[in-house]
Order: structure tokens, then sequence, then C-alpha cells
């Protein structure tokens, strides 16, 4: 694999270690603890886990360890007071936490068949009202579409630590096209509408435009109720529903206890703090939205957020979203549906995901543990999620 981070480019098949585009000559044992933690960037790995990869397990002083760690930040270009790279978690272990690229080089996909090219094509399609919606389509095979939902961004989502994992999962055998929501991405950034319909229509004005009659549909976050609503009004172009992190009721609909008040507060916090790693929002954003998120995962989310919208379309999306109510569309469903959702979800509770599972006639229902509403790759339970999507997918 070819791993680029900060301003290093780090190759194992020719061993090579780049910076600034200048070679680096590291020893053999650094270049294997850089390899194992760009393999693992975003997550913690142990001392152990160093031992037994670095030094086959052979027993090795906290000096030796040290002294490793030492060269190798020096090679990256980083020290043990700025730790902006390579991150000491005192007591456990080490992380990279700079965003990690992934990519194989051409010589492997010659030698092995397998294609990973960090490839997709964009074109634009036009919704009911003339809006223009960015859409992707990369990989081959069957046919699946993902749904839009808030905060994408086509070409860094493609490039992401956070999404990147998961769209290359999905294109490898499939055919998958996906696309920026209005007022996000590469997509038109005037909202003229925010409902469901509108959001619909986006989603049909996509399926048109890339040639799809009929395929399933993947959909998270906000944009499980818009898959919902698509599948009850165009059942024959649905032959399938992954539902994940979803909800049927938005949160002015289903709390009691939600007040404008509350929602202007949070309004007013996204415009101030949008895209501001230091700021209330981004804190509260990270809590609600992926607490477990390492230091790299959540500035690549600043940085998605940035080029996603601006903080006016960002509080005016996310106040539609409490808005949506699609409990009267469940029972027209016909699609097969599986829905999956994390136990501690604390933006859109485990509740909402027994709804939809309970209301669509057949759904099966899986419930992960986990703490975060986005998928992350450092989770513990994404390869669960991921699985269970694709050995849906594959059965349909």
């Amino acid at each position: 694999m070819i791993y680029r981070f900060a301003n290093c480019v780090l190759d194992s098949e020719r061993h090579l270690l780049l910076r600034d585009g200048e070679e680096i000559h590291v020893e053999p044992q650094v270049f294997d603890l850089l390899e194992l933690l760009a393999q693992d960037a975003g997550k913690l790995v142990t001392k152990d886990r160093l031992i037994e990869v670095v030094w086959d397990g052979r027993i090795v002083s906290e000096a030796t360890v040290s002294a490793r760690i030492s060269a190798a930040r020096t090679a990256v270009g980083d020290s043990g007071a700025a730790q902006k790279i390579i991150k000491t978690i005192p007591r456990r272990g080490f992380e990279l936490v700079a965003a990690v690229a992934k990519e194989m080089p051409q010589s492997a996909v010659e030698s092995t068949g397998v294609i990973h090219e960090a490839r997709q094509t964009i074109r634009f399609a036009t919704s009911a009202d003339g809006t223009k919606i960015a859409y992707a389509v990369s990989g081959d095979g069957p046919t699946i579409m993902r749904a839009g939902h808030f905060l994408t961004h086509l070409e860094m989502d493609w490039e992401s630590p956070i999404w990147g994992p998961y769209l290359e999962k999905l294109s490898a055998g499939h055919r998958l096209v996906r696309y920026d929501q209005r007022g996000t991405g590469l997509s038109d950034l005037e909202l003229s509408d925010t409902s469901v319909d509108a959001y619909v229509d986006d989603l049909l004005a996509v399926a048109d435009a890339a040639g799809i009659e009929r395929c399933p549909l993947v959909a998270s976050s906000q944009g499980v109720p818009v898959a919902i609503s698509f599948a009850a009004r165009y059942p024959e172009r649905v032959s399938g529903l992954v539902l994940f992190g979803g909800f049927a009721q938005g949160r002015s609909r289903r709390d009691h206890a939600y007040a404008r008040e509350e929602a202007d507060a949070l309004m007013a916090l996204i415009r101030a703090g949008w895209g501001n790693p230091a700021s209330a929002f981004m804190g509260a954003f990270t809590a609600v939205f992926c607490p477990d998120a390492s230091t790299a995962e959540i500035g690549n989310l600043v940085e998605i957020q940035l080029a996603s919208t601006t903080p006016d379309n960002a509080a005016r999306i996310r106040r539609a979203i409490d808005d949506f109510d699609v409990t009267d569309r469940l029972g027209q469903v016909k699609a097969p549906t599986i829905v999956i959702h994390a136990s501690k979800d604390a933006l859109h509770p485990v509740s909402q995901g027994r709804l939809i599972a309970s209301s669509i006639p057949g759904a099966e229902f899986l419930q992960v543990e986990s703490n975060n509403h986005i998928y992350l790759p450092s989770d513990p339970a994404w390869t669960k999620i991921v699985d269970a999507q694709l050995g849906f997918l594959d059965s349909l």
C-alpha cells in the first residue's frame, strides 16, 4: 500500500519514505513502525502490538521503543513536543493522528488483478424545481444507490479517512451511485425547498440521470426518511433498503421537551462555530455525532464541514431535519429492508430504529454496540455494520 499523510508518502512496496518529495532514510524497524501506525491511522496502537509486529514479539526495553518512536517522529517531521502526526497516549500506546489516504500501487493491481482506483465520475442531474444535483459513479457490478445526507462533499468524501474506506467497500463489486444533497457539496447551494419531498425529487433526478430503473438504496441519518419516502412513492424502483442510524420522526416531532428556544440556540452555535475545531459547536457536534472520534477524524470532519456548505445552509438544513416525519409512509414500503442502529446513538435514539423496523413489513433489525452516529473506521462496530450491509445487499 501507499499511505499519504501530512507532507509524507510511505510506500510499503518500495520501502520508501518521502517528505516534501525528498527521500528520507529510515532504519527497517522505524519503517515497519510507521507502516503499522499508518495502517491503523486514527486508532490506538498498543506497545504490545508494536512489539508483536516490529520486533516479532521479542522482549525489548521501554528505551528501545521510545528511541524508535523518536526516530519515526523525526523522519516525518514531527517531535515529542508537537505530536502533530504521532501522538503518545500515556500508559497505553501511540496513534497516528494525521489524516491518511491509502491507495494500492499500480504494480499490485497488475499482479493481483485487484482494481483499486481512487477514481469516480461526477456528473449533474436536474431536480424537479431546477436545482442542480451533483452525483458520482464508481465501481462496477450490480448498481446500488446511496441517499444523500447532512455534510457530504463528493470529492472530499472519496479521500476522507472516515468515508473513504466505506465508499471503497460499497464500490467493490458494485456500481455505486451517490450524490450531494441540495445545498451541500458540489450541488446547488441555494436552498429553495427543504421538505422531505424535495429531497425525494433529488434522489429521483439522480436515479433517472444515472440510468437506474431499479436498485437497492443505502441510507443513513437524514437519508433514511428520504429513502423511506422514495420507496413508498416509487415501489417499482426499489429492490431493497439498507437503513443505518436513521429516524422516522425528527427531533421536534418526537421529543416533547424540545423547545424552539433550544433549536434557536443550536442554530446560533452552528452559524458561529461552523468549521472551527475550537468552537463550542464543534465540541457539541463531536459529543453527539461521534464521541469516540480520533483527533484525525475530527480534523477531517471540520474540513468536510467547511467544504460542504455555509453556516446558514447548515442551520437551515438542521432545522428542516428536526421537522421531518415519515411515520405515515413506513407501512407503504414493500421492499426487503434491514435497519441497523447503534445502541447509544445520541442524535437519533435506537428507539427510532426500532420504530422503523417494526413498522415496515418484514424488516430485519440489527442493534450494534456503539456510541457513534457517524460511521468511524476506528470504531470496533464498523466492520460489523459494513459486513451486515454488504451481506444484505448480496442476498437481494
